[in-house]
């Protein structure tokens, strides 16, 4: 693995951990806002805090999953199975963080649905309220006065209802959002281990052939060696039969 490519792995490994722990942080936080939702303590300004953690959430998230690709993405090389171990564990961390927050983003979702829910059913009884009290006739202004109090009612009622519906809206959305992370991740898992099971194959490929050809060359060396023993041997032999034959040519010319 080159140096640049060591440093941009180093680097959006750090990045996506940072990322992450920083998800976990915020969304502990969210849980703990969620629980005085529909409390005395509901103010605007909590809404508006929880708000601004939520999308910081979200915009991370879609962040970590961006750095994630590239990690993945990072130029193949044989000291892949490091980069898978550590690869699997930031998907791993990603995808618990990720599941937490989509379950904090539901339970808030549910409570702004109970919410809008106790909302109108008070806005129905106070509709049901107006009615004359002694059971008999009403008062010929009786249906003015209780359209004007639906009215106050409605619109304050109405108000209430369109910030919870869009705040229900948001988190959908936001659910929707991590959904595609998570299907993003599965795609990683899937072609990463598919792409590192090839390369594993081709490394043992070549260690394979690197091991045949090596065997190969040493039969060729033995073989080699064991020619020039032949060749000694032989020649060795010729010298010992010219010898004999030399000695007796001379021991017949000196008869």
């Amino acid at each position: 693995m080159s140096e640049s490519s060591k440093v941009d792995a180093n680097m959006l490994a750090q990045n996506i951990s940072s990322n992450i722990q920083r998800i976990t942080l915020l969304t502990n936080e969210i849980q703990q806002m969620i629980y005085h939702l529909g409390t005395e303590r509901d103010t605007n300004e909590l809404r508006q805090r929880l708000l601004q953690k939520q999308q910081n959430v979200n915009h991370l998230a879609k962040a970590t999953d961006k750095c994630m690709k590239e990690f993945s993405s990072l130029p193949v090389t044989t000291e892949q199975r490091q980069r898978k171990i550590q690869r699997e564990r930031l998907i791993t961390e990603f995808s618990n963080a990720l599941g937490v927050f989509q379950k904090t983003q539901r339970a808030a979702a549910k409570t702004e649905k109970e919410f809008v829910a106790r909302v109108r059913a008070s806005s129905r009884v106070s509709a049901g309220g107006t009615e004359d009290p002694c059971g008999g006739t009403a008062s010929p202004f009786g249906s003015e006065i209780q359209t004007q109090g639906l009215v106050e009612i409605t619109e304050e009622d109405l108000q209430l209802i369109q910030e919870r519906e869009s705040s229900i809206k948001q988190l959908e959305s936001d659910i929707t959002d991590i959904n595609t992370i998570f299907k993003d991740l599965a795609v990683l898992v899937h072609e990463q281990g598919d792409m590192i099971d090839s390369i594993e194959a081709n490394v043992e490929n070549a260690d394979v052939n690197v091991q045949s050809a090596t065997q190969q060359l040493s039969r060729a060396a033995d073989y080699q060696k064991s020619s020039r023993k032949k060749i000694c041997v032989l020649i060795g032999v010729a010298i010992v039969v010219a010898i004999i034959i030399g000695l007796i040519i001379w021991a017949s010319i000196k008869s």
